[in-house]
């Protein structure tokens, strides 16, 4: 794995990161680690993928992530790097788990609207299993 990437830090990181950082972050962070779990990923293929999620999970970057709007635009762009640069390593079962995680965290975008003010404005609790 890479220097500065550990499985607890990155789940840890992206459970924090997930309301802020939004779905296509989030999405785009769990393509590339299911594809790094995979024992057919080529090893360039996982160092590549564990220094993107290295670059996501560690607190200080180019961008700090507390900058409202502004402070995940960096690790979408080194995670979509990323993901364009080991493609072949993605599969459709990688997609489709990753797709799947996000539905269960985020919903899938039918829910119908809250008529009450406290729902619309409370924020989904992600549980990491």
């Amino acid at each position: 794995m890479a220097r500065g990437f550990s499985e607890q830090g990155f789940w840890r990181s992206l459970q924090r990161a997930a309301v802020y950082a939004g779905r296509e972050v989030v999405e785009k962070a769990l393509t590339l680690y299911f594809a790094a779990q995979q024992p057919e990923t080529p090893l360039w293929a996982k160092t590549v993928i564990y220094s993107a999620l290295a670059y996501f999970i560690l607190p200080t970057d180019a961008i700090p992530d507390f900058v409202l709007f502004t402070g995940y635009a960096d690790d979408l762009s080194t995670l979509a790097a990323a993901l364009g640069a080991v493609a072949m390593a993605i599969t459709p079962e990688v997609k489709a788990a990753a797709k799947q995680k996000v539905i269960d965290w985020f919903g899938d975008g039918t829910e119908a609207p809250s008529d009450s003010v406290s729902e619309a404005n409370a924020i989904r609790e992600i549980v990491i299993e």
